[in-house]
Formats: C-alpha cells, sequence, structure tokens
C-alpha cells in the first residue's frame, strides 16, 4: 500500500468520480454522506456565513442560490429552511455532473420546497446565468488544480454577491481516523474507499492562498478559516 504524502493533494480517483454504478448504490452513498455531514458538522460554516450575509446586504425578499455539486441535495433543504427562518423566498438551485444525483436530490426534497435541481457541467451553463450566492460543499476536493482555479473564476463572474467554498482539510489525524473508523461502520463499498481518499486530495491553507492568487482574486476579497473538525472555508462577498 502507498503511503500518502500529505505534502500535497492526492489525484487518487474516487469511486463516486470513476466507476459506474447503479442508482440504488448511488443514493445509498449520498444517504450515508448526509448522516456523515451531519457528525462532523459540515453544513455550519455555509448556514453561518450565508444567514449572516443575507442578514446585512440583502436588498429584497428573494434570494438565490447556486450549490455546484448538489448531489442529494441536502445542503440546499437546509438553505431553504434557513431563508424561510428569516422571511425570504428561497430561489435554489443544485447542479451536479452526475444524472444520478438529481434522480436522488429530487427523491428526498419535498415539493413545497421547489428547489431545482439540474445534471450539467457547470462550465457550459448559460454564461448570462447568475446567482446572488454560489456555494459549494465537499466539492471541490473532486477537481484538479487547473479545474479549481476555473471554478473560482466561474464562481467570481457568476455570484452577484458573494460565494463560498467550504470542503475538508487535508490532514493525517482525520485522514487515518475515517480509514479506521469507516471499516467498522456499516457503509456502502463507495464510502469506506472514497472516505478518505477525499481527505488525501483536500486542501491547506496555502493551497488556497496559491489557487486564489492563481485565479486572480485579490486578497482582500476573500477570507481563509479553519472550521473543527478539520475543514477550511473560502469566503468572498462581493460588493
Amino acid at each position: 500500500m502507498t503511503a500518502v504524502n500529505f505534502a500535497q493533494r492526492s489525484m487518487q480517483p474516487e469511486l463516486m468520480d470513476s466507476e459506474t454504478v447503479d442508482f440504488t448504490e448511488f443514493h445509498q452513498c449520498l444517504r450515508q454522506l448526509t448522516i456523515v455531514n451531519v457528525f462532523t458538522l459540515a453544513y455550519r460554516p455555509t448556514l453561518r456565513w450565508l444567514g449572516r450575509t443575507v442578514r446585512y446586504t440583502m436588498p429584497r425578499d428573494t434570494v438565490s442560490v447556486f450549490d455546484v455539486g448538489s448531489g442529494g441535495g441536502d445542503m440546499l433543504r437546509k438553505i431553504w429552511k434557513l431563508l424561510q427562518q428569516r422571511d425570504l423566498n428561497p430561489e435554489l438551485t443544485g447542479v451536479d455532473l452526475n444524472p444520478w444525483s438529481k434522480q436522488s436530490a429530487e427523491a428526498d426534497t419535498p415539493q413545497e420546497m421547489n428547489i431545482r435541481y439540474e445534471s450539467s457541467n457547470i462550465f457550459l451553463l448559460d454564461q448570462s446565468r447568475r446567482a446572488d450566492f454560489i456555494v459549494s460543499c465537499n466539492f471541490t476536493h473532486h477537481l484538479t488544480d487547473a479545474e479549481l482555479i476555473q471554478f473560482i473564476k466561474w464562481m467570481d463572474s457568476h455570484a452577484v454577491r458573494g460565494w463560498f467554498i467550504n470542503d475538508l482539510h487535508r490532514h493525517p489525524l482525520p485522514y487515518y481516523f475515517v480509514k479506521t473508523v469507516f471499516r467498522l461502520l456499516p457503509l456502502s463499498r463507495m464510502m469506506r474507499s472514497d472516505g478518505p481518499i477525499s481527505i488525501s486530495r483536500a486542501f491547506v491553507a496555502a493551497d488556497w492562498r496559491r489557487l486564489l492568487a492563481e485565479a486572480g482574486i485579490p486578497r482582500t476579497r476573500t477570507s481563509i478559516k479553519w472550521y473543527f473538525p478539520f475543514r477550511y472555508v473560502v469566503a468572498c462577498r462581493k460588493a
């Protein structure tokens, strides 16, 4: 078994990105991932940032949000509840490359939420499309550095009021913890395989500083923060 070099991002492919599976297995994986996200406080940074931002910057009652790499739609369902609690009208769209994600998200999303899910490559979307906010959670580690730089530029040109990246921290402690614990839990083979790989493909603060610079985003417009347990976020609030 090859040792993991935490000094740099791994490019080992995840099963979710490299292997064709049926809907049942994919849907099971996304539902298990939702449970893991709850226990690892994965939603907290995005909801905290968005909640504070809409409180101080929104001049109207309708808030539009794109969630890129939306998976099973769990983040958008939480955003819907957040905006409803603030008496705002949510216009929410989830975009994911895998068509099984759309089917899975629609199956688990109540109709009254009226969340739209699309199967698409974001770089092929209509260039005129905009949203007040663009968010992603546990998505960017699936990209190569070159793709991620392109993604940052895309967010910056399509977000009207701000964008937010929420992803994992590449570090030995969460890597070996997940690798050990996931083997002991009744999880799908995709979860057991992809969990530690996701961490090895993730980021440290220096990665984000370099990637933002290569994307041409001024440091004065962004913030990079670490969240417990082992998560980095990048926030950009636009004028």
